[in-house]
């Protein structure tokens, strides 16, 4: 018995073994296949918002995520390759990478590519600026004539920018560009090119500013030519993609292009539209909390308050500059626009008819809100059913009516003075509701529960926008900008905050009633202040930063850096200046000064350059110790120029002879060429009956300056 059951033992121990044996043999084919079908596609990688490297080494981006969802989907594995994207087109093409991000679609490169089906974004192409750069307008295309404008070399935007150069007549110099886009852009600040064409997605306001777009496409993954294995599972992967989310593009975009998005910035002609009107005046609705209302001590207060400090604080280079004017209600706003009292006014809800009726146009939306139906409780369940409704509705509130008119244009508006008197008629059935904002049903909800009113959803949502004059372009834009530039996080917070503030109550009785609730708000409350505390002191850290980067980008471009005095684009732009306060009577009296310092190629070629940049400096000093109260510029090798107003200008004879007295002591005591100053020196007053310009005044200051030269050469 025993030796028969080791048997039976055996033969199942042999059978377990024969079994796992041959899954082995069966399974072993499939994990080597797997293995082998794994593919590892080399992907170029350039550091931009498309592909992301942290300070950890983490890989984040645009590309980066759409290439990782690929992926998902193929099995592929990566290898990335480094450089930038012009290199990494020139590998693409020379089969040295095998995927490429970002490369748009034309016919020359098909012939050298393979493209998805399926475009992974849309992308526009702008010329952009240095911030002190005031000789390029877009106002004006003949400025762009014998400039250096950069591109990336063979790319889309390249044919763009000959294309767009061509059609408009302008006569610039396109120069490639194979280095990174930082390298591109800190050219254009070094001034080694003009302007730099490249997408808005990788334009950044605390470095260039977008002058003018010059195009727009697609943009697609593209394959090496040989890699036609790889095309058809590229291709169903990306169809998966955008089937499982039609709008993933545009969320990928909203994740890591919105902060560097172009307009947030604001262009040379808004800038100069702000400089010159100053504060943008906001006509408001006083008695309108969450969303705006006049305090105790007659200021702004509600979201629209935190919304506008926001957008002061938000801007580059603190630019824009509000200033809020009271009004009882939305028709009195308006009609302050329209009549010219204010520039733009909050709130307003006007369908594209209404406002071109009215001659005005309404800017994206700012705040959103979902509107309830406050009804009788006792007829809550009745009332979704009732054909014929009354509204009560305040005097004055155009917003609630064209509301009516285009969510429920069979109800019938009843008008009474105030929210608390629509209330009364609600309870007392003189009007079957009043619709409310969710964030002001709070500041009524203690005079509904007294009537015994309660709210029914409607299902829609009003829209808040500003409302400016129609053709009032560039502020309409600069309110477009704003509203881009504030994120909706903060406006939800504000309304969230504010939407409780008014809200009269019985503190007591409410705390007992509903103490969780209370304590829930109340950390809510805390929670919202502690995070626009952060927000604002991060903010405020940004704005000191950014001035400081400004201010040493302002001492770079304008200061000669060998004088230390203001150089020639300082000049151009202070005569600029003085050229406006002419034309617009805040200037009259005004001389000009023309310097230039004798001998320098002398001392040059006798004694080096070194010695006649001592000879320079020694000048300069001369120059700012007599013309003490006026701003000297250095504006060619050893040319100088002054302004003379006030004090100098009164004293401007004096001071000239005082300043030839000065260079006679000097060379009597020199013991060096290099320290016997002589400059010969041409003031010219500005007359209205010689001059048509100030540059005519520093024509004749430089004829005067020419006779000085000759008559000191005749002395020597």
């Amino acid at each position: 018995m025993k030796k028969q059951k080791l048997i039976r033992r055996g033969r199942r121990f042999l059978a377990a073994a024969l079994c796992l044996v041959t899954a082995a043999a069966c399974w072993l084919p499939f994990a080597v296949c797997a293995e082998e079908n794994k593919q590892v596609v080399r992907v170029g990688w350039y550091e931009s918002p498309f592909n992301i490297t942290d300070e950890q080494g983490r890989r984040s981006g645009y590309a980066y995520e759409y290439q990782r969802k690929i992926a998902a989907y193929t099995g592929w594995s990566y290898e990335y390759v480094e450089g930038s994207w012009p290199e990494l087109l020139e590998m693409l093409k020379n089969g040295k990478i095998d995927l490429l991000s970002d490369v748009t679609y034309t016919k020359e490169r098909e012939e050298q590519m393979l493209f998805s089906s399926y475009a992974m974004g849309t992308e526009d192409y702008y010329i952009f600026v240095a911030p002190q750069n005031t000789e390029i307008s877009s106002g004006d295309l003949s400025t762009f004539n014998q400039k250096k404008i950069g591109v990336n070399k063979d790319s889309v935007q390249a044919g763009f920018l000959r294309e767009w150069l061509q059609t408009r007549g302008i006569a610039a110099q396109v120069v490639e560009q194979t280095g990174s886009e930082d390298e591109s852009q800190q050219k254009v600040l070094d001034g080694e090119l003009d302007a730099f064409v490249t997408l808005d997605l990788y334009g950044s306001v605390k470095n260039l500013i977008p002058l003018i777009k010059i195009g727009t496409s697609s943009f697609c993954f593209a394959l090496a030519k040989e890699r036609t294995d790889l095309l058809p599972e590229l291709d169903e992967a990306m169809s998966k993609i955008q089937s499982e989310n039609r709008f993933y593009n545009e969320q990928l975009y909203e994740k890591y292009f919105k902060e560097s998005d172009v307009a947030q910035s604001f262009d040379p002609d808004e800038s100069i539209w702000l400089k010159k009107h100053g504060p943008i005046r906001v006509a408001y609705q006083n008695n309108y909390l969450a969303f705006c209302a006049e305090d105790e001590s007659g200021n702004l207060t509600g979201a629209l308050k935190d919304f506008l400090e926001a957008a002061t604080e938000g801007t580059n280079s603190g630019e824009v500059d509000f200033k809020a004017v009271s009004y009882t209600t939305a028709s009195e706003a308006m009609d302050a626009v329209i009549n010219g009292e204010a520039d733009c006014m909050f709130p307003a809800n006007l369908t594209d008819y209404d406002s071109e009726t009215m001659g005005l146009a309404m800017t994206p939306a700012l705040m959103r809100t979902e509107m309830l139906a406050v009804v009788r409780a006792s007829e809550q369940k009745q009332f979704i059913k009732k054909e014929k409704v009354k509204v009560a509705v305040n005097e004055g509130n155009a917003n609630y009516v064209l509301f009516l008119q285009n969510h429920f244009p069979d109800w019938e508006p009843v008008f009474f003075k105030d929210t608390p008197a629509c209330l009364e008629a609600v309870a007392a059935g003189e009007a079957d509701c009043i619709l409310i904002s969710t964030y002001r049903f709070n500041n009524i909800s203690k005079q509904c529960e007294k009537l015994r009113l309660t709210t029914v959803s409607t299902g829609v949502q009003m829209d808040y926008s500003f409302a400016v004059l129609a053709g009032n372009r560039n502020l309409y834009s600069i309110l477009a900008k704003v509203i881009d530039i504030v994120p909706d996080t903060t406006v939800s917070a504000a309304l969230t905050y504010y939407s409780t503030e008014d809200a009269k109550t019985d503190l007591m009785g409410f705390f007992k009633d509903n103490f969780l609730t209370v304590m829930l708000v109340f950390m809510a409350i805390v929670t919202v202040i502690i995070l626009l505390l952060l927000r604002t002191n991060l903010a405020q850290k940004k704005v000191i930063e950014s001035q400081r980067q400004v201010e040493s980008l302002n001492r770079r471009v304008f200061v000669d850096a060998l004088t230390s005095v203001r150089n020639k684009g300082a000049f151009t732009e202070y005569i600029e200046n003085i050229q406006e306060q002419l034309d617009d009577g805040t200037l009259s009296h005004v001389a000009v000064g023309m310097l230039d310092c004798n001998n320098l190629k002398r001392i040059n070629d006798c004694y080096g350059h070194d010695k006649g940049d001592e000879y320079l400096k020694a000048s300069s000093r001369l120059i700012c110790h007599i013309f003490q109260h006026s701003p000297v510029f250095r504006i060619g090798g050893d040319e100088f120029s002054i302004v003379l107003m006030h004090e100098d200008y009164e004293n401007k004879d004096a001071l000239e002879e005082r300043f030839k007295e000065e260079q006679d002591k000097i060379r009597m005591t020199a013991k060096n060429a290099w320290h016997r100053i002589s400059v010969a020196i041409g003031i010219a007053d500005y007359d209205p009956q010689l001059d048509s310009s100030i540059q005519d005044t520093l024509k004749r200051a430089d004829q005067q300056m020419y006779q000085s030269k000759r008559r000191e050469k005749q002395k020597r």
